[in-house]
């Protein structure tokens, strides 16, 4: 039960910060409205970092149905685990968005376009390309579980730990970013989406595209599953 309470923690948190930074750059009238990428992906990756930190040794810090699932799959817990794991998280996501919505209102209220409310708390393409949007969430999380999987002690038990985590997330946006807003976690785009869809601003345009959204939902997952199964064969050969 501790661990599924600090995954639920640290996913909120996790999304207060990042989407709180989309929220900072993005919307009418905040004082850091126009912050841009650079400030955004600083953000994300302080996000992730953070609650790393703090709940590392009690779950492992996962925050992410995809680092959740490889992990399972690489042994490193049980697959008895992994539901309440991912439940934990998405409901952590959805409670900081709604969060975010309180704090942020008048803002919200403030931004005619509802387009950008809803890229605050769900990720989009700069173009739709189904075929190619899925690859790149795919590629990202490829790169950002197998990456992980080589970070030693589990997240949140050295600083060298925390400035990796960090470094991963922010070399992952700085490549990806740019596609489709690199979400790589359901609990950070799928739980936000949803509370949006429920809980955001109606104004007349409402719309939390879930023709692209299943798309941040699914292929993170199978980046995922792949980069796992990649590790489990290259560290049975002795490479990695």
């Amino acid at each position: 039960m501790s661990a599924y309470i600090a995954e639920f923690v640290g996913t909120c948190i996790l999304v207060l910060l990042g989407d709180g930074v989309c929220c900072n750059v993005n919307l009418n009238k905040s004082g850091f409205k126009g912050g841009g990428p650079v400030f955004i992906l600083i953000g994300w990756g302080m996000a992730v970092m953070v609650p790393a930190f703090t709940f590392g040794a009690a779950s492992g810090a996962h925050f992410n149905p995809a680092v959740t699932i490889g992990v399972a799959l690489r042994g490193g817990m049980a697959w008895a685990d992994v539901p309440g794991y991912i439940i934990a998280q998405m409901l952590g996501g959805f409670l900081g968005a709604a969060i975010l919505m309180v704090l942020y209102g008048d803002h919200i209220k403030a931004t005619e376009d509802d387009a950008t409310v809803r890229g605050c708390f769900c990720t989009g393409p700069s173009i739709p390309n189904a075929g190619l949007n899925f690859l790149s969430e795919f590629i990202a999380t490829f790169i950002l579980v197998f990456t992980l999987a080589s970070i030693p002690g589990n997240a949140g038990e050295s600083a060298v730990s925390w400035g990796l985590v960090y470094g991963v997330i922010v070399a992952c946006g700085a490549s990806f970013g740019g596609l489709t807003g690199y979400a790589m976690n359901a609990a950070r785009d799928t739980a936000p989406r949803i509370a949006y869809m429920l809980l955001g601003p109606n104004k007349g345009s409402k719309d939390p595209n879930w023709g692209y959204g299943w798309i941040p939902l699914v292929a993170p997952i199978a980046g995922g599953v792949v980069a796992s199964l990649l590790w489990n064969v290259l560290s049975g050969m002795g490479a990695i």
